[in-house]
This record gives structure tokens, C-alpha cells and sequence, in this order.
């Protein structure tokens, strides 16, 4: 659906409209197509309505009051933004999404700060795999006396008597893991998401 820009009768109007809605895309380029369109069009429709209330007056004053009770997108739109970010991440389970969801979220909370460190988390078994293929024999999941001690990076002179039980499996073990805990907290995040939009 194309959504038709509002024409000025002065030059300078339409400049002014046209940076206030090309901010308006800026702020919001992270979101889908969809939800950018959504809040295109309630700026734009909110402007135009606006300005057909007010008929008397100089057209640029007028568009600047407009603007002015709208507010700067930068300050006005990052809670929504932030919040449709999140809701698009938990819906796709991307994990672009879910990173740049997080970051947009660290001002509306611990907890936004707390799944940020988990998913951060979960870099420590990548670099885990790189490690296994650099150095088999030190990293794995380490057993001593029927019980895991260690899953990692432990020095082979270090580790007494302990030995690795997973050998070629731990790459495959630690993506399951990666998946897993992924999945997991991911949707620990939706029902977070939930919750907070039940309290509102």
C-alpha cells in the first residue's frame, strides 16, 4: 500500500513536512515494512487532520505547531519502536532482531539487561566449538569420578585424573545446547513480553 505525502501550497512547508516524515523513516527503519508504514501513516493522517481543523493562519506557523505537539520522532517514537522491535523478535526468533530488540530495550529495564547477558551467554558456546577444533584435547566436557567437573577449557596438566567423554560429539552436543538455551530464553522473553503488556 503506497501512502500519499501531504502537498503544500509553499515550498518551504513541504521541506519542512518532508524532513519531519524522512526522520519519522529514519527512527523506524529497523522495524518490518509494515509496522513502518503503520506509524507513516498515523503521523501522516495525524498531520493532515491537523492541519484541516486549523484553515485560518499561515500554512508553515500552522505546521510547525503540528510538529511542535508531536514532538522529535528520535525522543517520541523509541518506546514504540523498541516495544515493536520486541514483538517482532520473539515472533521470528531472529536473532538480529532479538539483539537490536534488547539494545533498544535497555532503558525500560533490568530484566531487558539480564536476557541481554544470557544471549551473551550463549557467544561463550560458540567460541567453545572454535576452541574444541584449535585445541581438542583440553576442551570438552571434562568427567572425574563419575561426575562432570567441567564443561570447557580445562589445561591438561591441571586436570589430575579428569578426562574428556565426549570427544568428536562435543561440537555437535554444543550446538543442541546453543539451540536449546536459545529457544529457551527466547521464550522465556515472550513471556516477559506478555506479562508487562498485561499490567499496562
Amino acid at each position: 500500500m503506497e501512502i500519499k505525502e501531504i502537498k503544500f501550497s509553499q515550498i518551504a512547508s513541504q521541506r519542512i513536512y518532508s524532513d519531519y516524515m524522512k526522520r519519522v523513516k529514519k527512527v523506524t527503519n529497523s522495524l518490518s515494512k509494515e509496522d513502518q508504514n503503520d506509524i507513516f501513516m498515523e503521523f501522516n493522517s495525524h498531520i493532515y487532520e491537523s492541519l484541516q481543523h486549523k484553515n485560518d493562519g499561515n500554512e508553515i506557523d500552522l505546521l510547525l505547531d503540528i510538529i511542535e505537539r508531536l514532538g522529535t520522532p528520535e525522543e517520541v517514537l523509541k518506546p514504540l519502536v523498541a516495544d515493536k522491535k520486541l514483538v517482532q523478535a520473539t515472533k521470528t526468533f531472529n536473532p538480529v532482531h532479538v539483539f537490536k530488540a534488547l539494545v533498544l530495550n535497555f532503558t525500560n529495564g533490568i530484566s531487558y539487561v539480564f536476557f541481554f547477558l544470557l544471549y551473551l551467554l550463549l557467544f561463550a558456546f560458540v567460541v567453545l566449538i572454535f576452541a574444541k577444533i584449535i585445541n581438542p584435547s583440553e576442551v570438552g566436557m571434562f568427567m572425574q569420578n563419575k561426575s562432570i567437573i567441567a564443561m570447557g577449557y580445562v589445561k591438561t596438566d591441571d586436570n589430575g585424573n579428569a578426562r574428556e567423554v565426549l570427544g568428536n560429539w562435543f561440537i555437535p552436543f554444543t550446538l543442541l545446547c546453543i539451540l536449546v538455551f536459545y529457544l529457551l530464553i527466547t521464550v522465556l522473553l515472550k513471556f516477559k513480553k506478555s506479562i508487562d503488556k498485561k499490567r499496562k
